[in-house]
């Protein structure tokens, strides 16, 4: 209770601080309001004992590419800004919609789609996408759509691979175990550390998407079974 209520207030001063950033350049836009994200991870392992790991950060590409990652909960969304540069992320446009968190979540331009859309909405991410990696800004798609359960697989869609193929960048797997921790739906939280294992890029060069999406899968999914909280 004390972290959910920490998490609303912090956001409701957060909020409108975002929306003032909005004229300043994409990156250092993207910077601040990440602020608000050390906040909630500090917050967290004060009230819930929940802390983190990251292993393979050295894989990180220097310059900009197409994060993709397992997703199990709403940690990752808040912990990968403490964890990885400036980015962006693939998400549902009805986010946007809540009162002040949705409009500060807004002022970082995500690629913000109708998942009932279909190729339109994919061809929202791959053009947004690469406008967001030519601005300096990684780019998180969690390529399941949306969250699953710790021991759960859901389909990976093409998006990413496309994105990645189209920008002429590599594709960074991620793996996580959020979900143990903060599950899904889940107002209660669990005492642990978080795991995040940061896999070698993929290469994108003369791949096919679902080649491409298939390897990462691959890479993903065999992690997952390796991680503890």
């Amino acid at each position: 209770m004390l972290f959910a209520v920490g998490q609303a207030l912090s956001a409701t001063l957060y909020g409108p601080l975002a929306i003032l950033c909005i004229p300043l350049p994409a990156v250092l836009r993207s910077q601040i309001i990440g602020g608000w994200a050390y906040f909630v991870v500090w917050w967290l392992r004060i009230t819930c004992r929940i802390t983190h790991e990251v292993s393979g950060i050295e894989n990180l590409p220097q310059q900009p590419c197409v994060i993709l990652s397992k997703h199990q909960s709403a940690w990752e969304t808040i912990g990968y800004q403490v964890i990885f540069p400036a980015q962006t992320w693939v998400l549902k446009k009805e986010l946007l919609w809540i009162p002040l968190f949705g409009w500060g979540l807004a002022a970082t331009r995500p690629i913000a789609i109708n998942r009932n859309a279909g190729i339109k909405a994919l061809e929202e991410v791959v053009n947004k996408g690469v406008e967001r990696l030519r601005g300096g800004r990684y780019v998180v798609v969690f390529p399941e759509g949306t969250r699953v359960r710790p021991g759960e697989t859901g389909r990976y869609n093409p998006g990413g691979a496309l994105l990645a193929i189209k920008a002429g960048v590599p594709i960074l797997p991620v793996a996580h175990n959020a979900g143990e921790c903060w599950p899904r739906r889940g107002f209660i939280k669990r005492p642990g550390t978080i795991q995040v294992v940061v896999g070698p890029p993929i290469e994108s060069t003369g791949r096919r998407a679902r080649d491409l999406i298939g390897t990462a899968e691959a890479w993903i999914e065999s992690t997952m079974k390796t991680l503890t909280s």
